[in-house]
C-alpha cells in the first residue's frame, strides 16, 4: 500500500484526484488513533495522513475563535489555548496523540457534551479536500456565520467518507477558573438513576454529569458501588455550593481529576467490543441494567457505552434488547473481525439521505469505504 502525508492542502486535493482518475481505493487518517472505531476498509492502495498538515492559521483570543490545520495535535491545541484562558471542550479519547481533523471527522466528543455541546456545536467552519481534486469551504470565522452551514455537519461524524477535512475553525469558551469533580456511589441503578433525576431537576448546572456502573467503578477503587459523577467548574465560591448541596461526595481536583476524566474519555477504547447506545432520558436505568460487563453513561445526553470482553458477549446482548427502540452502533471492535459483524445493525430513516450524499461526493465508492460502521 502506498503511504503518503502531505504537507498541504492542495497536495491533499491532488492525491485525492490522482486516485480518482486511477479508480484506487484511499483511506484517510490523521494519526490512525481510532483503527478500532467505524468498519473495514477492504484494501486500500493509497494511505493518507494528514498529519503533516500541522500549523495554526489563524487565531483570535478576543475574538474566542481559531483556525487550525487538520493535523495538529489536539494535545498541542489545548496547551495552546490554556495559555490563553481558552479552551475546546471536546474531550476525545486518545487526547494525548489524536489529530485535531480526526477528532472531528469521527465526532469524538467526551464528558463535558452537556455544557458545550459536541463538535458540531463548536465547528464554525472548515475546509475539506473532494476526489474531484478542489478545497471547498464550509461557513467561516465568524461565530453566526451560517453560511453551508448543512455541509459542514454532514462532514462531522462521517468518518472521512465524503471528503477529507484539511483545516477546521472553532468558536472556543473560556477556561473555568477552578474545576472539581464530585463522586456519589449508590448500592443499585435504580438509586443512581433516581439521584441523576434529582440533580437534573435541580439548580447545578454540571458541565458534566456521567454514571458508572459497578463494573466500571471498580477500574477506579470504587467497587461494588454505582456512581454518579458531576465535573463542575467555576469559582470557589460557585464549587463550594456544589460541596453543600452533594454531601458525602468524594472530590477530585488537580491531577487526579485531569486523570480521572482522561480514564473516562478512554472508555470507548478500552475494550475488546464498545456498543454506543442512544436512548430516551427516561431509559436509562434499563440501558444500565442491560450491560453484562463495563458500562458509562453521559447521563445528561441520553448516550451509553457499554463495554463486551467476547463477541459472544456482544452478540447475545445486541439479540436481547433488538426490540428496545435503542440506537446501537458497535463503535469499537477488533479490525480483523469487522468484516464479519453487524455493526449498525438498526440503522434510521436518515441513512437513505446519507447514501445520496455519498453516491454524489464519491460516486466510485473510493473514499474510506465502509468505514462508517460498515453502512457507507
Amino acid at each position: 500500500m502506498d503511504e503518503q502525508k502531505p504537507a498541504a492542502a492542495a497536495d491533499v486535493a491532488g492525491l485525492l484526484k490522482q486516485s480518482a482518475g486511477e479508480r484506487r481505493a484511499v483511506v484517510t487518517g490523521g494519526a490512525f488513533t481510532k483503527d478500532r472505531m467505524g468498519g473495514a476498509i477492504p484494501a486500500p492502495a493509497l494511505r493518507i495522513s494528514t498529519a503533516g498538515l500541522n500549523h495554526i492559521l489563524q487565531y483570535e483570543p478576543k475574538d474566542l475563535t481559531i483556525s487550525v490545520e487538520a493535523g495538529v495535535p489536539y494535545a498541542e491545541l489545548t496547551s495552546l489555548l490554556a495559555t490563553h484562558g481558552q479552551i475546546l471542550p471536546l474531550d476525545p479519547p486518545h487526547a494525548a496523540r489524536a489529530t485535531i481533523g480526526g477528532v472531528v471527522a469521527a465526532n469524538t466528543c467526551g464528558s463535558r457534551r452537556r455544557l458545550y455541546g459536541s463538535a458540531r456545536d463548536m465547528v464554525i467552519g472548515m475546509t475539506f479536500a473532494t476526489l474531484d481534486g478542489e478545497l471547498l469551504q464550509s461557513g467561516g470565522m465568524v461565530v453566526k456565520n451560517v453560511a453551508g452551514l448543512d455541509v459542514q455537519k454532514t462532514l462531522i461524524g462521517s468518518m472521512g467518507t465524503l471528503g477529507v477535512l484539511t483545516s477546521i475553525n472553532f468558536k472556543l469558551a473560556p477556561l473555568p477558573p477552578a474545576t472539581r469533580t464530585f463522586v456519589l456511589g449508590f448500592p443499585d441503578i435504580a438509586d443512581t438513576c433516581a439521584a441523576r433525576d434529582a440533580v437534573l431537576r435541580g439548580v447545578l448546572q454540571p458541565a458534566a454529569l456521567d454514571v458508572l456502573n459497578a463494573a466500571s467503578a471498580e477500574r477506579f477503587g470504587w467497587g461494588g458501588s454505582q456512581c454518579l459523577v458531576l465535573r463542575a467548574g467555576g469559582s470557589e465560591t460557585l464549587l463550594a455550593r456544589y460541596a453543600r448541596e452533594l454531601p458525602g461526595a468524594q472530590v477530585l481536583e488537580g491531577e487526579l481529576e485531569s486523570a480521572f476524566w482522561q480514564t473516562m474519555d478512554d472508555f470507548t477504547v478500552s475494550h475488546e467490543y464498545v456498543v454506543r447506545v442512544g436512548h430516551p432520558m427516561s431509559a436509562l436505568e434499563s440501558v444500565l441494567s442491560s450491560a453484562t460487563g463495563p458500562a458509562l453513561a453521559r447521563a445528561g445526553n441520553g448516550l451509553a457505552w457499554l463495554g463486551f470482553a467476547t463477541r459472544a458477549a456482544l452478540e447475545s446482548w445486541l439479540a436481547a434488547t433488538a426490540a428496545h427502540g435503542w440506537s446501537r452502533i458497535v463503535e469499537s471492535a477488533p479490525p480483523e473481525e469487522k468484516a464479519t459483524l453487524e455493526q449498525w445493525p438498526q440503522p434510521g430513516e436518515d441513512l437513505s439521505l446519507m447514501i445520496k450524499f455519498k453516491s454524489m461526493m464519491d460516486p466510485a465508492n473510493l473514499l474510506n469505504a465502509g468505514r462508517l460502521y460498515g453502512r457507507l
